[in-house]
């Protein structure tokens, strides 16, 4: 049978209710966002436009047919349960949804809607408004999360407990997936409370086996191990929308007006030529912000945040300045806390990116120590060319799906070479050149781009050195698509 006539006929056998349904299930598919769809002929052309769905893939359709229950329209079509894939295409939090809506009675749904009067606003709790209209909401507003269930067990608790057994069932397995995963680490796993990874309270020490020039390292081929398998289970954000989001670029390099005495950042231009190049690449779209005061970085944030995010994965946010613990400096001499410019963007104030990553990546230092074993943008000597962005307390994305990239950790400088660029993005930017092809996630890009920093140094002794920082909440694998165009090529000297 024709795939696409074959199609049609389950168009035909379907109502609203299922169609919304299957909207739903497939929310992952469509930026959080099932509304973007306005019928099941859409639904199957934006998976198939997806190539999650072919004649040659009928796997998610069948999985979606099992899931609402219709077995026999699975076999009318000549499917069975046979062609489901494994592992299952469909999450299994999505699933526990639907399950949990399709065992919601009208009653419960007008206790539900009254109990989260003032948490969504009343429009959206409307009288046409089903369990899973009610959940999606739920989601947009960060109420709720794979992650984080605690808001619907405390609804069921009054409304309907018995189905707090089906949210215990999914923790139960959720929790022993994780404890077999080797990859990454359970600390890197935890969400709430968030711990920082790689913390450290004391002075750095770095093992300096084998010293490696910024030459070396440009020239250098990336060999990456394959990751254990278990990693898959792990689950990666989508990253399906035909534009990967907006990566916005503040280059901060004149502090000629700053109330603080700070010199200009010599080399800055460079680094941001490489994110632009290395972003674009990756199917952003960039925006570049030069030379901005606190409130020019702020405004310029605040409407990012009132953006439609929902047709695209993810938000990138690069910050090139000087740097104070916690903070960076505008060009006029005023600090933006760090913690300020991600809360911009939780799920209460941008739904549109709920449950999608948003990555900060932030060149400056965090302190003015020096880590020992190149000089700051705090003490900068005019006959150096390698320079630092010194002085930024110890800065923790507290919800989810963020990944803050620190070039230095808590209390250190970080260096910047005056015709290169810094040491951490010009790692960060040939990393991801060489490791995205690979399909490598984002956290091993960022522990390798913390190998080559380590080794680099300041000085011709090897002595004064700089380690790099992620941190995240992130709650599944950030892993970029292999781009259809040839890698960019970024400048040496």
């Amino acid at each position: 049978m024709d795939f696409h006539k074959l199609l049609l006929d389950v168009d035909n056998a379907l109502g609203e209710d299922e169609f919304k349904a299957l909207g739903f299930l497939c929310a992952d598919f469509l930026s959080r966002n099932p509304d973007s769809v306005r019928s099941l002929k859409e639904l199957f052309s934006s998976l198939m436009d997806k190539e999650l769905l072919s004649e040659k893939q009928p796997q998610l359709l069948a999985e979606l047919l099992l899931t609402i229950q219709k077995p026999r329209l699975l076999r009318d079509i000549g499917l069975s349960e046979q062609d489901c894939a494994a592992p299952s295409l469909i999450s299994s939090y999505r699933k526990l949804l639907y399950d949990l809506s399709d065992n919601i009675t009208d009653r419960d749904l007008d206790s539900m809607k009254f109990m989260l009067n003032n948490l969504i606003p009343r429009g959206k709790l409307k009288e046409k408004s089903t369990p899973l209209d009610i959940m999606l909401e739920m989601e947009h507003l960060d109420l709720i999360s794979e992650s984080n269930l605690d808001k619907l067990e405390e609804i069921f608790n009054h409304i309907c407990p018995a189905l707090n057994k089906k949210i215990t069932q999914y923790k139960e397995k959720q929790a022993h997936r994780l404890r077999s995963l080797s990859f990454p680490s359970e600390s890197n796993l935890i969400s709430k409370p968030f711990l920082r990874t790689g913390s450290l309270q004391s002075p750095v020490t770095i093992k300096d086996d084998v010293l490696e020039s910024k030459a070396n390292l440009k020239n250098k081929t990336v060999v990456v191990p394959e990751p254990p398998r278990a990693a898959e289970a792990l689950g990666k954000y989508q990253m399906t929308a035909a534009n990967r989001g907006f990566c916005v670029i503040f280059n901060n390099n004149n502090f000629s007006n700053s109330l603080e005495p700070l010199k200009d950042r010599a080399g800055t231009h460079t680094d941001e030529d490489s994110l632009k190049k290395v972003f674009e690449w990756l199917n952003f779209e960039v925006e570049i912000y030069r030379d901005c005061e606190k409130e020019k970085m702020l405004s310029v944030l605040k409407d990012l945040r009132g953006r439609d995010h929902s047709q695209m994965d993810c938000l990138v946010c690069c910050v090139l300045s000087h740097g104070l613990e916690g903070s960076v400096y505008g060009v006029d001499g005023q600090t933006v806390k760090i913690e300020e410019m991600m809360a911009l963007f939780d799920g209460k104030k941008c739904p549109t990116l709920v449950e999608k990553p948003k990555l900060f990546f932030i060149q400056a230092c965090q302190g003015t120590r020096e880590q020992r074993a190149a000089q700051t943008d705090g003490i900068e000597t005019e006959d150096k060319d390698i320079c630092s962005d010194a002085r930024v307390p110890d800065t923790i994305p507290s919800r989810a799906d963020f990944l803050l990239g620190m070039a230095t950790v808590p209390s250190y400088v970080s260096y910047r070479d005056k015709k290169s660029g810094t040491w951490y993005i010009q790692s960060l930017c040939r990393n991801l050149i060489q490791m995205v092809p690979q399909e490598v996630d984002l956290i091993s890009i960022l522990t390798q781009v913390n190998a080559d920093v380590s080794k680099m140094s300041a000085d011709k002794w090897g002595q004064t050195k700089q380690m790099p920082q992620p941190a995240f909440s992130l709650r599944k694998r950030v892993v970029f698509p292999i781009p259809k165009t040839p890698p960019p090529e970024l400048k040496t000297f």
